[in-house]
């Protein structure tokens, strides 16, 4: 049980890490609005994490068997929020975030939920955390078998001191950025974003287009 929980909090850890919309925009929130709002946001990737671990540590066969059955639709809806999100987060002023936070807390539910609306809408993160389970040899655990809340909570608990010491790093650097830097980060995080976004839709329209279509 404890090498499962330490494979757990790895796998925490590794899902959390690579470079994705969600990671950019911990990046983003925490650079424009300091390592609170940016822990909170992911604080909002922790709990999809933990979802996603749910699913794979209990059901993990018949989620990938809906997913791919739905992978169209995942991918046009999820990349349709993903890239409003991009542009809402690169015509946004900093500046104004920056004197908001001078009158009040920096803390906020909607950089939370903004989180977690990127992370269900990003199919790529559930087989992210579908294959970690896949190669870490855990899941196909029974609904009814509670000794598996262990496991879910340290996949939370890797996910959780992962974005605590990167946006604590963060906030270090962000000291050394003027409001105008802080625009340019907006400004080219949100366009990323809406690149990301634009090619989830791309890929759903092909798979729409040429699905089923025999090969020449």
């Amino acid at each position: 049980m404890v090498t499962d929980i330490l494979k757990a909090f790895l796998i925490g850890i590794c899902a959390s890490a690579p470079i994705g919309p969600i990671a950019i925009l911990v990046i983003q929130k925490s650079l424009s609005k300091g390592h609170k709002a940016g822990f909170i946001t992911g604080l909002g990737a922790c709990l999809v994490d933990t979802v996603f671990s749910i699913i794979a540590i209990f059901a993990l066969a018949l989620a990938q068997k809906i997913i791919e059955e739905n992978r169209e639709l995942i991918l046009l809806g999820g990349g349709l929020i993903v890239a409003v999100m991009g542009w809402r987060m690169a015509v946004s002023d900093p500046f104004r975030k920056v004197k908001s936070e001078e009158r009040g807390s920096s803390i906020s539910v909607k950089d939370f939920l903004q989180a977690v609306a990127m992370g269900f809408s990003n199919p790529g993160a559930i087989f992210v955390i579908f294959a970690l389970f896949a190669f870490f040899g855990l899941g196909n655990s029974s609904p009814h078998d509670w000794k598996v809340a262990p496991i879910i909570i340290s996949v939370s608990a890797g996910a959780t001191v992962y974005w605590f010491c990167v946006t604590a790093l963060l906030d270090h650097f962000r000291k050394k950025f003027r409001l105008q830097t802080i625009l340019w980060i907006n400004r080219i995080t949100g366009a990323v974003i809406i690149i990301i976004g634009l090619s989830l839709i791309g890929e759903g329209l092909f798979r729409v287009i040429f699905r089923g279509l025999p090969l020449i």
